[in-house]
């Protein structure tokens, strides 16, 4: 069964910054510390990456897996869902973009993430993964924004 986590963070950087760098999905592994390799296998009509294949550090070892995105609410929405991987059967996750009233140089980043595992773990073990994917990705991004 599928784990599901959500967090949020404000990042010092406008949304209009943040989108742009999480659409560079090419230049995450600059960034994003447990990336390895990305590559992007293919492009929508407006050139932006459409399948991308990711190879990271999980668990000890190496993961691969291909993401589907989807811009259908952008620029506020950046969403994504698993095509295939060798240890997640499910790896669906949104980023959702809000301006900070009163502050157009800070951005509300929502990180929504939903992951299931070929391999059996248990519940508290698969939450915990859940929660380090998620909060290292939040805060790789908020200090990659802020250099």
């Amino acid at each position: 069964m599928a784990e599901q986590t959500t967090q949020q963070m404000v990042v010092g950087a406008s949304p209009q910054r943040t989108w742009e760098v999480l659409t560079d999905i090419e230049r995450y592994p600059t960034w994003a510390t447990d990336l390895k390799e990305v590559h992007v296998d293919s492009r929508d009509e407006e050139g932006r990456p459409l399948e991308v294949t990711f190879r990271a550090a999980a668990m000890g070892r190496s993961t691969t897996y291909r993401l589907r995105y989807d811009y259908t609410k952008a620029p506020e929405v950046l969403a994504w869902k698993l095509v295939e991987g060798d240890i997640t059967r499910k790896l669906d996750g949104v980023y959702e973009l809000t301006p900070v009233e009163g502050d157009p140089d800070k951005t509300l980043v929502t990180y929504h993430l939903e992951v299931d595992l070929v391999m059996p773990l248990p519940a508290f073990v698969k939450r915990r993964a859940e929660a380090r994917i998620v909060s290292t990705a939040l805060r790789s991004l908020r200090d990659h924004l802020e250099r």
